[in-house]
């Protein structure tokens, strides 16, 4: 057991992606297939940015959601979530249900994918 003090900095976590608060009371917690997303792109400050479109895998574990995917969206990582080195799953909390500003999230959402998105509005 390594009981040692470590401290850590944080960012400011830019949720201006969210249109409203509705469903951010629901969100659930999750678990990220590290291995769907790419370090310099993804998280390039070592945390995965919120907001990001997440599809729900075969394992049961959730990923990124790309245009062209043809599994639906499932909602949206919620928060930022820090990604240790080596690290294979990550746990998180998804929106998956209430409205975000198709403009302001990391990565594009295309019309496609924003029409099959279960239970999220895009404005």
């Amino acid at each position: 057991m390594d009981l040692k003090i470590t401290t850590e900095s944080f960012g400011q976590d830019d949720q201006s992606w969210l249109a409203s608060a509705h469903g951010t009371d629901t969100a659930r917690s999750i678990n990220l297939d590290v291995s769907t997303f790419t370090a310099g792109t993804h998280y390039p400050e070592g945390a995965l940015k919120s907001g990001l479109p997440l599809k729900k895998l075969p394992s049961g574990q959730y990923g990124l959601w790309v245009n062209g995917d043809t599994e639906p969206i499932e909602g949206h990582l919620f928060t930022a979530v820090r990604v240790r080195s080596g690290a294979t799953t990550v746990a998180g909390a998804l929106l998956w249900h209430g409205a975000v500003i198709a403009a302001k999230l990391p990565t594009s959402v295309n019309a496609a994918g924003q029409a099959a998105a279960l239970g999220i509005r895009y404005f």
